[in-house]
């Protein structure tokens, strides 16, 4: 049907996204700490299974999807620099609740790309909890804009998660996003329950 078809293309365009990104991390590792390089490579093995097998479905188990975002955190915790905080609280035993699979790995994205200076003073708050049927996700960072030559899709990102997110959970979410002084926030509640 269309709307399977479109979904199936919104995911599409999701991955090699966030692969190029990702391997553009490794890329930079190998050049200067070849065991962190190696490490980065079998997480990236691990996400790719996530993203090639388990995202092939509609629906994935809630702690599949946590355990997903779990490497992908430490996957860009390896390159950080020294002066960026970087707070993470996921679920710590995510139920097997059902979830759309990456609908918060371009908003986690988002964070790393623009919440990092090279040399100026950063931070980056994770929270995702699971309370009463409905998944929250908060994230805060400070906000470092990138000129227009170096967004690299994360506009697209954002497109592509409010379309899916209307297909999918029609009603049943809110999100906000937006600028505050130097930090960035962005929250997304969805209800999962079909009330």
């Amino acid at each position: 049907s269309r709307p399977e078809a479109e979904l199936k293309n919104l995911r599409n365009q999701l991955n090699p996204h966030f692969l190029l990104n990702t391997l553009n991390n490794i890329y930079a590792l190998i050049a200067f700490d070849a065991d962190k390089a190696q490490t980065a490579v079998q997480e990236l093995s691990r996400l790719l299974r996530h993203v090639l097998y388990d995202n092939q479905q509609n629906f994935v188990t809630l702690d599949k999807e946590m355990d997903f975002i779990r490497n992908y955190i430490e996957l860009m915790r390896i390159r950080l620099p020294r002066h960026v905080r970087l707070d993470v609280s996921l679920p710590e035993n995510p139920s097997h609740t059902l979830v759309a699979p990456l609908l918060f790995i371009s908003l986690v994205e988002n964070a790393f790309k623009h919440g990092v200076s090279n040399d100026r003073p950063s931070f980056i708050d994770i929270d995702i909890r699971e309370e009463e049927g409905v998944l929250a996700c908060r994230i805060e960072n400070s906000f470092f804009p990138k000129s227009e030559a170096d967004r690299s899709g994360s506009g697209i990102g954002l497109a592509n998660l409010c379309r899916r997110l209307e297909m999918i959970y029609p009603g049943r979410y809110e999100m906000k996003y937006g600028q505050h002084g130097d930090t960035y926030e962005t929250l997304l509640r969805i209800n999962l329950t079909d009330r």
